[in-house]
């Protein structure tokens, strides 16, 4: 094995070393489940390891992390984007494992969310031999794309011109085609060049190459994407700010449960002459003996004759409980208002004019540069795909970008009852190309559509006046 290959495995980019952490950490959030709330909960000093284990066994997450990043993803791609020209069977199939265009944006559009980079992979299954039309359509041979989390390119290097000159795909692989032995996991390392790949595994006896083949589309078919907010090696991205906010949550929310269970199971209070005799009838007569150790909602506190010296039971009174509650509403306010959704996350009816009017321009700016970036990164994608197949065209792509949908229906409202006035030519003509503008928000319109429509609006309302000049004579 050369030492070239061992780096093969083990090399990683400057910027995947950067981040890694931070993006495990985020990943295990947005995935939440038992693992990641032994990993997130915290024990607090005073607090003694059985009890630690029953708030962590009665712990529940609130996974606020998928929610804004799934969130974000709806909202960016509430209205279907228009792809013009495109093949229709690769639109249903874009990746070649069912899942169709809009699928595989969305999974890039909740990674870019979640790490802050994403990837998008060009590739065609390889061949041989002659390729008939029955051949490509029984077998798919055919490019594809798919997208792909930080974690699985795991080196890659920019030539002069600014373009991939090389990247390095990390895969599993299971072999379990025989039913009667375990399967196997593979490790392997795809290295694409521009005009080259080739496949490594990890084996026993080294680091063999078991497949090869030339690039049909001349050039590293990955599509890098990482948000334009100074992420990188110099800023965090802002989804680590909502996981830590999100990970307060929990721990205020677990306490809080525990306060309600203390209210219901009170710790005993005895006196200390009680504890004396209870100890010297079992042998020892050492009141003090392991106090600091059994202070704790499990075991009695015991109190000198001087104090009270009646055996009762405390709790929390509740107004504890109910502060932290409320701590954690704001908390939730903030962590929306900390990713730019904040309208979406307290109540449109508690806020003024001139908030809501912000907020929501604060939100469509978020959504509307979200939109540009997947419409970027959908038409190179198109285009690599082109460069495997140049049979495929290369699509018209084009992403909404108008995120006033919240009034849409008032809007609608409005506008019919307008149309129910009757006036002139000129107002039905306003109205009409009112009209014009809720569809265009509906399903964004190209330019020429809606030179297209105002023109047909016109010649109508020429019409129209012609109609009723002929009458009036």
């Amino acid at each position: 094995m050369s030492m070239m290959n061992n780096y093969l495995f083990s090399g990683r980019h400057p910027e995947y070393i950067a981040n890694e952490r931070a993006w495990r950490r985020s990943r295990d959030a947005y995935s939440g489940g038992a693992a990641y709330i032994d990993a997130a909960l915290i024990r607090h000093v005073s607090e003694i390891p059985v009890e630690f284990e029953e708030r962590r066994r009665r712990a529940y997450y609130f996974n606020y992390p998928r929610a804004i990043a799934q969130r974000i993803t709806q909202y960016a791609l509430a209205v279907e984007p228009i792809r013009r020209h495109a093949v229709p069977e690769l639109v249903e199939d874009w990746s070649r494992s069912g899942l169709r265009t809009n699928e595989v944006m969305r999974q890039l559009s909740t990674l870019l969310s979640v790490y802050g980079r994403a990837w998008l992979l060009v590739d065609s299954p390889g061949f041989s031999g002659e390729v008939s039309l029955e051949r490509v359509r029984d077998e798919r041979l055919r490019p594809f794309v798919r997208a792909l989390s930080p974690f699985s390119v795991v080196n890659w290097a920019a030539a002069p011109d600014g373009r991939l000159e090389w990247a390095v795909i990390a895969e599993e692989a299971i072999v379990n085609c025989d039913p009667f032995h375990y399967p196997e996991r593979r490790r392997r390392r795809r290295l694409y060049e521009r005009h080259h790949w080739y496949l490594y595994e990890e084996k026993s006896s080294g680091i063999e190459i078991i497949a090869d083949g030339a690039n049909a589309a001349g050039a590293v078919p990955l599509v890098p994407v990482t948000e334009p907010d100074g992420y990188g090696l110099d800023a965090n991205h802002w989804f680590e700010d909502v996981v830590r906010i999100s990970e307060a949550i929990l721990n205020n929310e677990s306490e809080a449960q525990m306060n309600v269970v203390k209210q219901m199971f009170g710790m005993l209070v005895v006196s200390d002459s009680f504890a004396r005799g209870a100890q010297r009838a079992a042998g020892r007569d050492r009141a003090g003996e392991g106090f600091s150790a059994t202070v704790a909602r499990s075991a009695a506190v015991i109190e000198s004759v001087e104090e009270k010296g009646i055996s009762r039971y405390i709790s929390p009174s509740g107004v504890e409980t109910r502060m932290i509650r409320e701590e954690n509403a704001a908390l939730k306010n903030e962590l929306y208002d900390v990713v730019g959704l904040a309208i979406q996350g307290r109540s449109r009816e508690a806020q003024t004019a001139e908030s809501k009017s912000w907020d929501f321009q604060n939100t469509s700016q978020f959504l509307a540069a979200r939109a540009d970036l997947l419409e970027q990164a959908e038409l190179r994608a198109w285009e690599l795909m082109h460069r495997f197949d140049p049979g495929i065209p290369v699509p018209e792509v084009v992403y909404n970008r108008k995120f006033a949908l919240r009034d849409l229906e008032k809007s609608i409202q409005g506008l019919l009852q307008l149309s129910t006035i009757d006036a002139g030519s000129g107002y039905r003509r306003a109205v009409n190309r009112t009209a014009v503008e809720l569809v265009d928000a509906i399903n964004a319109l190209s330019a020429q559509e809606k030179r297209e429509i105002v023109s047909e609006i016109n010649q109508t309302a020429k019409e129209e006046v012609r109609n009723e000049n002929q009458g009036t004579d």
